[in-house]
């Protein structure tokens, strides 16, 4: 499945991608090796747990591989805002209490709840998706 990204999310995830290769996995090698020179590996913890975290990292790599690959990078410049999409503002109020709340539609990899930044593909996301200003949701 596709991910919507900004290209400076994009960035991101290709900078993360370069320093789990190049930093982390070269590490996790070393630690192996570190510890496999401590004697038998059938009791011994350390290596047990350097592997375990080489495996970690691996999958890692793996997953944001397959991010990057599929990822679909959003032009901000472009969004149509008479509805909302990705990267659309949308400012929601609870009919009951009144109180109001701005979102921003993301992909899964910008989501921050903190930020104001929720996942398309979340409940509220779905929900809001392809909504005009004036729409009940």
């Amino acid at each position: 499945m596709s991910e919507y990204v900004t290209k400076e999310t994009f960035e991101k995830m290709k900078t993360e991608l370069h320093r789990m290769k190049s930093i982390d996995r070269p590490a996790a090698s070393a630690a192996i090796g570190e510890a496999r020179e401590k004697g038998d590996l059938k009791e011994n913890a350390e290596y047990d747990s350097a592997k375990e975290a080489q495996g970690m990292l691996e999958a890692k790599i793996k997953q944001l591989e397959g991010v990057i690959a599929t990822a679909k990078i959003v032009d901000t410049t472009s969004i149509d805002t008479s509805k909302v999409t990705i990267l659309t503002k949308v400012t929601i109020i609870n009919m009951a209490t009144k109180k109001t709340v701005t979102y921003q539609i993301v992909g899964d990899k910008e989501a921050d709840l903190k930020l104001g930044k929720i996942s398309s593909s979340s409940p509220i996301g779905k929900g809001l998706m392809g909504k005009v200003k004036g729409q009940v949701a």
